[in-house]
């Protein structure tokens, strides 16, 4: 009798968890579908580089197509005499109307979109992060070519360009050489009538840089790249 008894409560329990996993089920069926929203992550994610795409959504310009000024094009060397170290922030070099004035009134106006200034006889640089407006918080005009003091700080060597230097492999696309902060829109530095001349890209419009494109970390170990040659290529040497 109690076997049976144990037979029948086992059952019965079974019984009453279908009912409250059905019940369940079917009350999470009537509720409608919805799509979990997931923060962005912060640190460094290609997320965070969203300004190489923002030149082209916002300002909708046609680097594509944009004549060449050879008459007025930037060099490297003009673009590292304007810095105190590669990476730094440029200086300004011409006069400033108001020290107390902000970019999204002054100079915003001129390099969010670039053209040329008449008054200046060049092409205003692209700012990559318009955005930010207190443009004098980094910016500062250049007063005197000599120091306060003597010291022995020497200028870093900036980085090469051009065929080879930059390039993991033979033949591959160039790697980056600077830090990515405050970068994150390639083509304001890397196209159109203002950018320099030693680096300005060839396919502008391919905007998704960091397709090919990848970070160079002084962490890198040298590689014999000769061990990755195509026999393809080798074979055409010949």
């Amino acid at each position: 009798m109690k076997k049976r008894l144990g037979i029948i409560s086992f059952f019965v329990a079974i019984f009453i968890a279908f009912i409250v996993i059905w019940n369940y089920s079917y009350q999470v069926g009537l509720e409608e579908a919805y799509t979990p929203v997931i923060e962005t992550p912060t640190g460094n994610f290609i997320p965070s580089e969203s300004g190489a795409f923002r030149r082209f959504d916002d300002a909708g310009l046609d680097y594509f197509n944009m004549p060449v000024d050879e008459d007025h094009q930037r060099s490297l060397a003009t673009y590292y005499n304007h810095r105190a170290y590669p990476g730094a922030p440029p200086s300004i070099p011409h006069p400033v109307a108001k020290e107390r004035s902000f970019g999204g009134n002054t100079c915003i106006q001129c390099h969010q979109n670039g053209g040329f200034v008449a008054k200046f006889d060049a092409y205003a640089p692209i700012t990559p992060h318009p955005e930010m407006v207190n443009c004098r918080q980094c910016h500062v005009t250049k007063n005197t070519n000599t120091t306060f003091k003597d010291f022995n700080f020497s200028k870093p060597k900036p980085p090469e360009v051009g065929l080879g230097a930059n390039n993991a492999l033979v033949g591959s696309p160039p790697m980056i050489p600077h830090q990515l902060q405050m970068r994150e829109s390639c083509i304001s530095c890397h196209g159109g009538p203002s950018a320099p001349k030693e680096i300005i890209v060839s396919h502008p419009e391919r905007i998704n840089c960091r397709q090919c494109h990848l970070p160079k970390t002084n962490a890198q170990p040298n590689v014999d790249t000769s061990t990755f040659l195509r026999q393809f290529d080798q074979l055409n040497e010949k």
